[in-house]
């Protein structure tokens, strides 16, 4: 038995999510001419309240598309410092736009209202033109921390104020929602674009959905076909993801649940100098002087159990819908004998 707590992406589809792909009826989606990702385009535009949305084959590509909708070259944007944008979606920020970041020092990847109006560049030739604000929820470096709804109101006040739109790196939307008293309408109301994944903790095995306002999601099209994101008869990956959003969202409970667990353990054992707070489906840890992230590593190995190194001292898990209670259990055993 190989556990892989890797990242969420590396789920597998069910037998039911097989069934409905292998029966997707499909056509030509550059002709927008796919009915099964039409069907699921205005099924995620209204599920968060808007008027339309774009499939793509990854999160990066929404969201550089997002960020290329919204800027002009030679603008800047403002996210915190552990953004995914920033930190892994291979510098888009500038090779695709020609933008740069200003990062931010939040609290475990949040942001804050002051934050942004204390980071807006004043109305001057020599200075870079604020244009966008980036959140991220859950923050995938901050072990899957969230916004709470005031926060991001908050957040949106502010840039209605200034006249910037705010786009969200919603790649563990779902997650955040599961926890919270908001929903994908509360989201909706608060952001410009959105950008939500189906191959995370909704286990489809590829794409992500960009969502807006018809004009926005229209120029998006354009540049998704620059970007090389075009895809033909791709309705038996969108069916994929219709199943994902009826069937796997309530059930991220589970996976919290689970992390959760692991996060009591680990807080528990010699060789663990400290646990970041686990709040979904994310733990992440820093070891002692005992291990590496590499010899730890190396030390689950032969029990068959996956992790990302995050650091020379940090490991992080990502619990999903693959990871059972009985991998669990093992994974238990294993850390507590190390």
């Amino acid at each position: 038995m190989i556990i892989d707590l890797r990242s969420d992406t590396v789920t597998k589809p069910t037998k039911a999510m097989m069934d409905a792909m292998m029966v997707a009826p499909v056509g030509d989606d550059v002709f927008n001419e796919d009915p099964t990702i039409i069907t699921l385009e205005e099924k995620a535009a209204k599920l968060f309240g808007k008027e339309a949305a774009l499939f793509c084959p990854s999160g990066t590509m929404t969201n550089q598309i997002a960020i290329k909708c919204h800027t002009v070259p030679g603008d800047e944007l403002l996210c915190d410092v552990n953004s995914h944008i920033y930190n892994y979606e291979g510098g888009g920020i500038s090779s695709n736009s020609g933008v740069q970041a200003k990062l931010i020092q939040g609290d475990r990847g949040r942001i804050t209202a002051k934050d942004i109006e204390d980071n807006i560049n004043a109305d001057y030739d020599w200075l870079t033109r604020t244009a966008l604000v980036c959140l991220e929820n859950t923050v995938n470096r901050a072990g899957g921390s969230y916004y709470d709804l005031e926060t991001i109101q908050q957040i949106k006040a502010v840039c209605d104020k200034h006249h910037l739109p705010l786009h969200l790196d919603g790649a563990r939307i779902f997650n955040a929602i599961v926890e919270n008293n908001y929903s994908t309408q509360d989201i909706g109301k608060e952001f410009d674009s959105i950008s939500i994944c189906l191959s995370k903790g909704l286990g489809a095995p590829v794409g992500s959905l960009l969502i807006g306002e018809k004009p926005f999601i229209k120029k998006a099209r354009r540049v998704r076909k620059v970007f090389g994101g075009g895809m033909r008869q791709a309705g038996f990956l969108a069916a994929a993801g219709i199943y994902a959003l009826d069937n796997n969202i309530t059930r991220l409970k589970e996976d919290h649940a689970r992390a959760k667990e692991l996060g009591s353990v680990l807080s528990t054992l010699p060789y663990v100098e400290s646990v970041m707070p686990v709040d979904t489906n994310i733990v992440i840890f820093n070891l002692t002087d005992k291990y590496t992230a590499v010899s730890f590593e190396e030390a689950l190995k032969p029990h068959n159990i996956k992790l990302a190194a995050f650091g020379k001292q940090t490991i992080r898990f990502v619990t999903h819908l693959d990871f059972t209670d009985e991998m669990l259990a093992k994974v238990i055993e294993v850390l507590k004998k190390l």
